[in-house]
């Protein structure tokens, strides 16, 4: 499987103008070569509680986009996705499209940054999600989801691959770095964690660190603030080979 992780350096709060960045990307790169594309938490707009003006439902410019870039280039999808509730409420999501542009499966962020008063904006989800990359299944968790080793044990064993989606900021940078490390090992699986570059309305500074992580826990790539894409190849018949050698996963207790 063969992963595109593009570290967008999100214009704040305009759905147009990174929506015009992300089209360039994929005019970019040759995408029939890539089977997934995995863009940052809040993508186009960065990390707003700001609701009212970067919300959108799927009947919005951002939702359209992504399922049309999905079928016009037969790749994967995983974005993140301010769904919008009402004027004041929104879900933090992660979209996956498939190859012909549908909706495969929405992830509502489970983990609220009350740090940052996200809860009070955002709607925490309940649930995780699973689902197929021609085959191999799947899962996503968002930005602060990282934290909390318990919402991905609910995915294992059946999850092979495991992707984050994030505006983690640089003042956390280790954390980020050290906790996609963790969630590998203790999980046996493909990590593969997207976060954005630059600066956002907030004066919040982003230098990317964006991994692959295999299923011992070494790096398969890593992407620093200069770089705008990341391609990496994922041997992801590894998992199983690595469970079977170290069968850890079954002496979980419930």
């Amino acid at each position: 499987m063969k992963v595109l992780s593009v570290q967008l350096d999100s214009i704040w709060q305009d759905a147009e103008g990174n929506l015009l960045k992300l089209r360039k990307h994929f005019q970019s790169y040759e995408m029939g070569q890539y089977d997934v594309v995995v863009l940052p938490e809040l993508f186009y707009c960065g990390f707003s509680m700001q609701v009212d003006q970067v919300s959108q439902t799927r009947q919005g410019a951002v939702y359209k986009t992504l399922s049309e870039l999905a079928q016009q280039y037969g790749v994967y999808i995983i974005a993140g996705f301010a769904e919008r509730v009402s004027s004041t409420q929104a879900r933090n999501c992660a979209l996956v499209f498939d190859r012909n542009g549908n909706e495969q499966a929405c992830y509502v962020k489970n983990r609220a940054f009350q740090f940052a008063g996200e809860g009070k904006h955002y709607q925490a989800g309940n649930e995780s999600v699973l689902f197929e990359v021609d085959g191999v299944v799947c899962s996503v968790f968002i930005c602060y989801d990282l934290r909390f080793p318990e919402l991905f044990r609910q995915v294992v064993p059946q999850a092979e691959m495991v992707f984050v989606i994030a505006n983690w900021p640089e003042s956390r940078q280790s954390h980020w770095e050290v906790l996609l490390q963790a969630r590998a090992i203790e999980n046996q699986c493909f990590v593969v964690g997207v976060n954005r570059i630059g600066q956002d309305g907030n004066g919040l500074m982003y230098v990317g660190g964006s991994m692959v992580i295999d299923p011992l826990g070494e790096i398969l790539s890593y992407a620093d603030s200069e770089q705008a894409c990341q391609i990496t190849e994922v041997p992801i018949k590894q998992v199983k080979l690595v469970r079977l050698q170290y069968p850890f996963l079954e002496d979980i207790k419930s």
